[in-house]
């Protein structure tokens, strides 16, 4: 392993070990450990232990924000493309099921008390948002969308989002069809009648 793919072997392993163990439940070694790598290589190439953290959080909407541009980009009104943002959003976590975890732990929307500034997180969180405003924006336009305020309907359909994934991922409660009921919902809500 040479190089960048060393470093994406420890970008990976901080995502899966973070997302399992949360910030305080995880070590520099244990990522070091599941990367394969050495434990000074982590901090040669990510610094400290937060922002690693906040890298591999960062990394994760990155990832996230480019799959979702690219399934919106073929909706053809507004409501599709918020029936398509959601549904490909929840696809999303169960395809990373092993890494997606570290947005539950980094999110400005999550409980866990740590010291640390999440600026950086939040304005990564903020351009998600910005894509739901966009679609909601683009339905109303169009007539797909009744009119609504566009952002309420935004907090709400990410609200929506966020419930439900946590609800799958750390709950017991497991539906068979949570995501696409949801997604159905949020749709038939929203629908010019």
């Amino acid at each position: 392993m040479k190089g960048k793919n060393k470093k994406e072997a420890i970008l990976y392993a901080a995502q899966e070990t973070f997302g399992r163990y949360g910030y305080a439940g995880t070590t520099v070694k244990m990522i070091s450990e599941r990367a394969g790598v050495a434990f000074g290589l982590v901090s040669h190439y990510f610094g400290s232990k937060e922002e690693l953290f906040l890298t591999a959080g960062i990394s994760m909407v990155d990832s996230l924000m480019e799959h979702l541009n690219v399934e919106i980009g073929e909706a053809t009104s507004g409501i599709d493309a918020v029936s398509t943002f959601m549904k490909s959003y929840l696809h999303y976590t169960l395809k990373h099921r092993n890494t997606f975890p570290i947005l539950l732990r980094c999110s400005p929307f999550s409980d866990v008390q740590i010291d640390m500034d999440r600026t950086k997180i939040t304005i990564k969180f903020q351009q998600l948002l910005n894509i739901i405003r966009e679609c909601v924006s683009r339905g109303i336009e169009d007539g797909s969308i009744r009119n609504l305020s566009i952002d309420d309907t935004t907090t709400i359909i990410y609200s929506n989002i966020v419930g439900t994934v946590r609800t799958r991922f750390l709950s017991p409660y497991d539906l068979p069809n949570l995501y696409e009921e949801t997604a159905e919902f949020v749709t038939r809500s929203i629908r010019t009648r």
